[in-house]
Parts: structure tokens; C-alpha cells; sequence
């Protein structure tokens, strides 16, 4: 039986670097903000039809295979809308699921299991899905020394549950938002002038301000490699759009001075064309925005 009534923080871990407790990671004001959309001035359906007494019970079932993710999510739903409701967890976040399995049950107030129900059924199937996906992909890369990575495309204001699903499957969460690492893209290359230009300006920055970052910077040819190699001053390097051939030859070229990550058209059906290359890590968007539900329901007994 749990009962969680403080807010959560998670803890995202960013690769090669320190696990910390990022901003913006506040479970309980994502839960607060989601309740209050849902509930407006009031659920009238269950205020009209349900006695304010009532004590019913629900159990939460698997209809679709795959793997669990938003038991904690869930768990801080039913602890927010009501401290009092008993909930018994009998499947963990990451556990294979069937249909016919019971994720938990949850008794007390009728009314409030009402309440809670659609949040918690909206995060665990979006998560499951997520979950499952993830890990169908990871598993894709066993015997590489590939780590798959997810990405800031993401549902607004549900990346909290989004990243905690990716790392659930299997996955490494790469950064969580625009403040927790210098990434330097395509963009900010061209609008800065150039590689050379825009790691000068985000190493002078981080002087400046005191701040403690990994840099990143995008590259899109060999050329454009080549230079981060002569300048220097960051730490990863990404290879966007490269055809596997051609990560391998960048890997080669780099030869271990950065981490090393590839993305851009990567899928389940080349990913581990990707991984075999010797990069270090594969970031893929599709992780969290091409992903199916997973079927579950909340059912009263």
C-alpha cells in the first residue's frame, strides 16, 4: 500500500555527466496543472452520480503487450487527488505486461478514483508506449557499444513522463531542456558564422557566467568534422544525416578525443547498421513522437 502525498522530483541522468535534479522536474505541479485542465469547477458527472460516501474499488488491467511505465506517475495521481486512497502495486515500472495482467488496484473514495482515473489511464498508456517502444529498439543494439538517446521532441509540458518512459525502456536521457547543456545545431552555426565562431562564443559564455556545461556541436560533413577537430573545446560531437559508412569513417577520424553520437533517419530498420559503426550513442526523436499508446483500463470490482 502506498500513499504518496509530497511532490516527486526526478532525477535524470545526462550521458557522461553528473545525475542531478534538474528545474522543471516537478511531478506534483505537472499533476496539478493536468488535474486542474481535466477538472475545471468540478466532475459533475461523478458529483451527480455518485454518493460523497461512496467507497468503491478499481484495478488497473493490461489489454495490450508490451512494457509498464507510469506506476510512480500513477501513484502521485491517486496520492494528489486523495491521500486516502489505498493503492496496491502489483506490477513495476519496466515489468513485460500481457493482456489480463493487474497493474494495481486502488480502493476508497468513489468519487476520487473517478477523478484520478483518466490522468493516470493518459500517462501509463502514452508511457507504456513510449516504454515499449524504446525497448524494442535497445534491445536492437545488444553486443554494440551504442546507447540509444532520446531527444527534446516531445509532447509541451509532457517531456517529465516522455523522458522518464525512455529511460523505463532502456535508453539514456540526454538533456532535458535548453538549460542543462550548450548544444550547438546547424542553426546556431550558421547564424553565429561558422563552427569556429559559434565554439568560441559558447566557451567565452560559460567563462563569463561561470557556468559548468558539456558542449555539443552538430556537424553535417566531414569537412565541418575536420574543423571541430582543429578547433576543439567541446565535448561531443554529433554526426547528423551521415549514412552509416560515413559514421564509421568520422568515428575513425575522431578516434576516441570526443564522445560521439549519430542521429537523423534513424530507425528500427537501420539502427543497428548505426550501432555497428562504434559510435557512442544514437539519439532518436521517433522514440517519443511516432509512438502508439498501449491499451489499459481502469475497471471497477
Amino acid at each position: 500500500m502506498v500513499n504518496p502525498a509530497k511532490p516527486v522530483i526526478l532525477s535524470i541522468q545526462i550521458p557522461n555527466f553528473v545525475c542531478m535534479d534538474l528545474p522543471g522536474m516537478d511531478l506534483h505541479e505537472f499533476i496539478r496543472l493536468a488535474l486542474a485542465e481535466d477538472i475545471g469547477d468540478g466532475d459533475h458527472t461523478s458529483l451527480s452520480t455518485i454518493p460523497a460516501d461512496a467507497t468503491k474499488r478499481a484495478r488497473l488491467l493490461v489489454k495490450e503487450a508490451g512494457v509498464l511505465a507510469g506506476v510512480d506517475v500513477a501513484l502521485a495521481v491517486f496520492g494528489q487527488v486523495d491521500p486516502q486512497l489505498q493503492v496496491d502495486v502489483l506490477l513495476q515500472d519496466g515489468a513485460a505486461i500481457k493482456p489480463g495482467d493487474i497493474v494495481l488496484t486502488v480502493s476508497g473514495n468513489a468519487r476520487n478514483i473517478l477523478t484520478a482515473e483518466r490522468l493516470v489511464l493518459n500517462c501509463m498508456q502514452r508511457m507504456s508506449g513510449i516504454a515499449t517502444h524504446t525497448r524494442q529498439l535497445v534491445d536492437l543494439l545488444e553486443g554494440t557499444r551504442a546507447q540509444l538517446l532520446d531527444t527534446r521532441k516531445t509532447t509541451p509540458n509532457f517531456r517529465i513522463c516522455e523522458k522518464l518512459a525512455t529511460k523505463i525502456g532502456g535508453a539514456v536521457n540526454h538533456r532535458f531542456g535548453l538549460f542543462d547543456m550548450i548544444l550547438i545545431k546547424d542553426n546556431h552555426v550558421d547564424y553565429a558564422g561558422g563552427i569556429e565562431a559559434a565554439i568560441t562564443k559558447a566557451v567565452a559564455y560559460l567563462n563569463e557566467t561561470g557556468r559548468k556545461l558539456r558542449i555539443e556541436i552538430e556537424t553535417r560533413n566531414r569537412a565541418e568534422v575536420e574543423e571541430v577537430l582543429r578547433v576543439g573545446n567541446v565535448d561531443i560531437i554529433l554526426l547528423d544525416n551521415f549514412a552509416p559508412d560515413g559514421i564509421r569513417d568520422m568515428v575513425r577520424l575522431i578516434n576516441g578525443r570526443y564522445i560521439t553520437e549519430a542521429s537523423g533517419g534513424i530507425d528500427e530498420t537501420n539502427l543497428r547498421a548505426y550501432a555497428e559503426t562504434g559510435v557512442d550513442f544514437i539519439s532518436s526523436g521517433a522514440l517519443t513522437h511516432q509512438v502508439k499508446s498501449l491499451d489499459l483500463s481502469l475497471k471497477a470490482y
